[in-house]
């Protein structure tokens, strides 16, 4: 079967890309603005991406067409596959039919720690030999991919609340009907997509109604949004975990100096070196453990795994270090991720200084949803440098002026050379956006290699 994919070069969509290859078919697709990492995966199996969305890559009728979320009416390649009534369904609509239906689905939901989570239970269920199916929003450095169609009986996946497609408002996740279903925490976002954190809670709600009693729920149990959800109407059993004191339910996260400890109350359940950094990888590394226990993986197996993770790409990944300057790259773009990223890098890093480069790119931010809350985040920062992206409706000159370190850029070019000129020995420079930056990694990168102390 020929599998044409509009958008495939969205993390989603690219795995989806990924484990239609392996399961046999031919694979194509467009985007625009194609950028690693996931340029890089299609690249390597193979996979014909085109550039941008004209009506002539239909002329080959394509046996189905999946339909990412950045399509939309008035598209002439979307205008041309509902004039010529070629077959066509979303991402998580042909996932969920071609590959869900038979498996034991665990989905890891929330605003934050998605895919750190789905990687950390899928790299321990690989490594207990079950052979799992999965897609991640992102690249995983132990296993190499992104998605993998698997042979076990277990798929597990990161379960995004954006919504489906055009033709489908829901959030994606609805499709995926988990078994095992984790909810990190909550918090207001999309707000291009949902009107406040009301509608957002509605869609998680829907998606709790679809685990089964025989499944199982593993939350954070200080959340206050996720408390409310559940109060909601929950016929699930419950797991709960913490990273702060006080919690007298569920299990207690803690990490110090490259340690992560599991306990119960006082009585200390597991402990592993891990390779990790801050309490939101805590809870993180808590929630793939309970997970990975519903999947029959037992608590020390799990443990073992955790000590061997290094990782997601683009999750405070370290890209290098030159001249005692390190630079690291991460997806941060929310306030509440950028605010816990950094409190990571202080606590577990210990640079002389902490130098930031980011970008207010998602729609939510470009909207001002979090505009003041992003101020109070970067100003964790000794240097912060914010380009501005097109499409921006608020003033980010104005938003940042309580804030001396900051400066606000038009080009990628002024940045680098900025921040090469800046760095000393024992910076950390921390690049957060949860797109390409212009190519910014990598001319940073060459900047900093290039420099004189």
């Amino acid at each position: 079967m020929h599998v044409h994919i509009l958008g495939i070069c969205g993390t989603f969509m690219a795995g989806i890309a990924a484990i239609a290859r392996e399961a046999g078919h031919r694979v194509t697709g467009s985007d625009r603005g194609v950028y690693p990492p996931m340029s890089d995966q299609l690249a390597a199996l193979g996979i014909e991406v085109v550039e941008g969305y004209e009506a002539g890559q239909l002329d080959v009728r394509p046996d189905v067409v999946i339909v990412g979320n950045v399509m939309t009416r008035g598209m002439p390649v979307i205008e041309t596959l509902l004039n010529r009534a070629i077959a066509y369904c979303s991402g998580p609509e042909w996932l969920a039919r071609e590959v869900l239906r038979q498996r034991h689905v665990l989905a890891v939901s929330g605003t934050h720690g998605k895919t750190t989570t789905t990687s950390l239970l899928a790299w321990i269920l690989t490594q207990a030999g079950l052979d799992p199916g999965f897609l991640v929003g992102g690249v995983v450095s132990d296993l190499g991919v992104s998605a993998r169609l698997g042979k076990g009986a277990h798929f597990v996946i990161e379960a995004d609340e954006y919504d489906t497609a055009f033709f489908d408002k829901g959030a994606k996740f609805l499709h995926y009907r988990p078994r095992t279903l984790v909810i990190n925490n909550i918090e207001f976002d999309h707000a291009d997509i949902y009107p406040d954190l009301a509608a957002i809670l509605r869609q998680f709600h829907q998606l709790v109604r679809t685990v089964p009693g025989a499944g199982r729920i593993i939350r954070r149990a200080d959340d206050d949004n996720v408390t409310g959800l559940l109060a909601a109407g929950c016929w699930t059993p419950v797991e709960t975990f913490t990273t702060r004191g006080g919690q007298q339910a569920g299990y207690l996260a803690l990490q110090a100096e490259g340690r992560f400890e599991l306990r119960t109350g006082s009585e200390l359940v597991g402990a592993t070196p891990w390779q990790l950094a801050g309490d939101y990888n805590a809870e993180n590394v808590t929630a793939a453990l309970l997970a990975a226990r519903q999947a029959g993986v037992p608590l020390e197996a799990g443990l073992r795994a955790v000590a061997s993770f290094r990782g997601v790409k683009r999750r405070l990944e370290l890209i290098g270090a030159w001249h005692g300057v390190s630079l690291y790259d991460d997806f941060a773009h929310h306030p509440t991720a950028i605010t816990r990223t950094l409190a990571a890098v202080r606590s577990q890093l210990r640079p002389k200084r902490v130098l930031v480069v980011t970008e207010p790119r998602s729609n939510t931010m470009k909207l001002g949803a979090h505009r003041e809350e992003f101020a109070a985040a970067l100003s964790a920062a000794d240097a912060i440098w914010v380009l501005e992206p097109q499409g921006l409706r608020w003033d980010l000159a104005a938003t940042l002026q309580a804030l001396p370190a900051a400066r606000v850029a038009k080009a990628t070019e002024s940045i680098v050379a900025e921040v090469a000129a800046a760095a000393t020995d024992g910076d950390a420079v921390v690049m957060m956006s949860n797109g390409g930056f212009g190519g910014l990694r990598a001319a940073l990168a060459d900047a900093l290699a290039k420099r004189r102390d």
